[in-house]
């Protein structure tokens, strides 16, 4: 695979760094998340350019999630979440208030219809989008923790992952986005290394594996949770990173198998002078353990060094639509990774211990660090995207 000849190259004078791709569940609009306030609209297949979003927003433009193949939303620096229909794109269909600071992760649960959101000021807020108006939708806040970085859904919903700036990740098993959990008062994110027992409410336990440290609150344990069904129990958990094992690390980037096999990790070292791809299996099949004995549901499979270039940026990683590529951005180019040599699936090539995710293929067609990158769902296709603005589309020469 290689950029293909009519790559997308645009002036940086009006849009800025690219932040964030995502393509329409069809494939036939790939939508861009710009530094400068706009959002860009491309037929991924001509490479031709269908609209700019001039000030979609007051502020960067972070994240965009499709609802379905027409309706998007997009969150912003502005503190603001911003829905868009495809057919008018002149104006948004509404605006959602109700983040204090800068909003970075959208995720939409396809049962419920809830749109949940994530930001700077640490919460995570469900949006009812069976009732939105011109003037936007019920909103309750779900859930709080500090140093929050990004949250995401597993593809069925039945769980939530959380990524902190602490090097902690938080999973939310057997999910119900109905119930708001009141578990911001226990001080579980502020060291990193220490035990969790001392963070973490009477009658828990930490414990230890190869996938790192772990700990579980049982909702049944939980005072705030009492008399509620044993639903959103949360799992606390210190990912174990190569060559971290003795300092601290903040998880910048966080994306889910599209099989819900396992989770993709983008670390870099409090020092920010190391960066870590790294995959986890989920470990699943046994009934959920007591708090005393810790579920450690995650184990670590595959890593990689990263190149470390752009300090201080998120880079945004991605899974194929298979789940047996992973495209990582790298310095300023992207790399292509698999499990094995054949890019085999990842259930065929589980390693006993952890091993090295194998470089398939490297291109470097930017000429600055490279922020983000995206497969499209339906074609034989991905995009890049680098801080100086440029998109690049790279397809198979056959």
């Amino acid at each position: 695979m290689s950029p293909a000849t009519d790559s997308v190259n645009l002036s940086t004078q009006t849009h800025g760094a690219v932040f964030n791709l995502e393509y329409s569940p069809d494939g036939s609009v790939l939508t861009v998340a710009c530094e400068q306030t706009e959002v860009l609209l491309f037929d991924p297949v001509s490479s031709r350019h269908i609209k700019t979003l001039v000030e979609a927003h007051e502020d960067c433009v972070n994240n965009i999630r499709f609802l379905d193949n027409r309706l998007f939303a997009t969150c912003s620096d502005d503190t603001t979440i911003a829905l868009w229909d495809l057919r008018k794109l002149n104006s948004k269909v509404c605006s959602l208030h109700g983040h204090a600071s800068w909003v970075k992760n959208i995720e939409y649960d396809t049962h419920t219809r809830l749109l949940v959101t994530s930001g700077f000021d640490g919460n995570v807020i469900t949006w009812d989008t069976n009732r939105f108006t011109e003037d936007g939708c019920p909103h309750k806040k779900f859930f709080h923790t500090r140093y929050l970085m990004r949250m995401r859904l597993t593809p069925d919903c039945s769980k939530m992952l959380i990524s902190t700036s602490s090097g902690y990740l938080l999973i939310l098993h057997d999910l119900d986005l109905t119930q708001s959990l009141e578990v911001g008062s226990y001080r579980i994110l502020r060291a990193r290394r220490a035990p969790l027992i001392s963070f973490l409410s009477e009658g828990s336990s930490a414990g230890s594996r190869s996938g790192g440290s772990c700990h579980t609150i049982d909702s049944k344990t939980h005072p705030h949770r009492e008399g509620l069904s044993p639903r959103n129990s949360l799992e606390v958990l210190t990912p174990e990173i190569p060559g971290e094992r003795d300092r601290g690390n903040c998880i910048t980037s966080l994306q889910l198998h599209p099989k819900g096999w396992a989770t993709l990790l983008r670390c870099s070292s409090n020092m920010d002078d190391q960066e870590w791809t790294c995959v986890y299996e989920f470990q699943e099949g046994a009934p959920p353990r007591p708090p005393v004995s810790p579920r450690c549901s995650l184990r670590l499979t595959h890593y990689i060094e990263e190149a470390n270039v752009g300090r201080g940026y998120i880079k945004e990683l991605c899974f194929s639509p298979d789940g047996r590529l992973i495209c990582s951005p790298y310095g300023y180019g992207v790399r292509l990774l698999a499990f094995d040599e054949h890019c085999a699936e990842l259930s065929d090539c589980m390693p006993v211990r952890m091993a090295l995710l194998r470089e398939i293929r490297s291109i470097y067609s930017h000429s600055d660090v490279v922020l983000t990158s995206k497969f499209s769902p339906t074609h034989c296709q991905f995009a890049s995207g680098c801080l100086s603005g440029r998109l690049a589309l790279y397809q198979p020469h056959f």
